[in-house]
């Protein structure tokens, strides 16, 4: 929730809006496309995606729900990306069953978070200082601070050190660097540096019923150029955020083969 407008330092800026209540909520719009990270419109170089000889369906969209196998023949991919990447689509033409950070209850990072999940919702809680953004399905949890800057020296972290601004009455912009290279850039596994470096326009739309989502991403250790990416939110009233149990009630009951879970050896406490 937010007020319309604020002082930032000696100029007004109007502020977008994103919850009108503590129940308005933002689920991935399906009609845009599949819950990934998806190219730029206008063209370009865009994120990993599917192998069109193995097509990605989510669940309850074409003749059946499969797996993501990753187009390694995407350019923005340095060399020694790719290994570890065709090492996880071989193992789903295996039959196996590939590691989601989502369905083994593992922070996702950025820009992942912003097609975490195609269902449980997400919320922004706007406050002068800063902007939580929840991802329910976790929950994932990343604090973005209206900072011009970013600190001097940032410790790497699962999502990283996100600083933000609204610009033209309309977008909240965020600026994230020190992301943990323990988290991928999307569902497809594939990995970055400690270089990366991701800018999101949340973007209003003018009738407050979707938020248009864009993602730059650069990191010159793992990608041979920046890229692009777009998502979309549409939004959902009458959605109170709840308490979500992942890894308390998650355990692999089927198979011994899946990535293991979260675990702390000592209390953080």
């Amino acid at each position: 929730m937010a007020g319309s407008s604020s002082s930032a330092g000696a100029t007004d800026q109007v502020i977008p809006t994103f919850a009108t209540s503590e129940l308005t909520g933002w689920t991935l719009e399906p009609r845009l496309g599949v819950d990934d990270l998806l190219p730029p419109p206008s063209g370009g170089p865009g994120p990993v995606t599917f192998d069109k000889a193995h097509p990605y369906y989510p669940n309850g969209r074409g003749p059946r729900s499969t797996y993501r196998v990753a187009d390694l023949s995407n350019p923005i991919l340095q060399p020694w990306a790719i290994p570890s990447m065709k090492k996880a689509n071989d193992e789903v033409l295996e039959g196996k069953v590939p590691f989601r950070a989502r369905e083994r209850c593992w922070p996702v990072g950025v820009p992942g978070f912003d097609a975490y999940s195609p269902i449980e919702s997400f919320f922004f809680y706007q406050m002068p200082d800063k902007v939580v953004l929840i991802a329910q399905a976790g929950p994932e949890i990343r604090h973005i601070y209206l900072n011009p800057f970013h600190s001097k020296d940032v410790k790497l972290s699962w999502y990283g050190e996100s600083v933000g601004h609204y610009e033209n009455g309309d977008t909240l912009v965020v600026d994230t660097i020190g992301i943990s290279t323990k988290s991928y850039i999307d569902n497809y596994r594939t990995p970055h540096t400690d270089q990366l470096h991701v800018v999101e326009r949340f973007k209003l739309a003018a009738d407050g019923q979707s938020i248009d989502v864009s993602v730059f991403v650069e990191d010159p250790g793992a990608f041979t150029m920046p890229w692009t990416a777009v998502q979309r939110w549409r939004r959902v009233e009458r959605a109170p955020i709840e308490t979500y149990q992942c890894n308390e009630n998650n355990g692999d009951f089927f198979s011994q083969e899946l990535v293991p879970q979260p675990e702390a050896a000592t209390p953080d406490f």
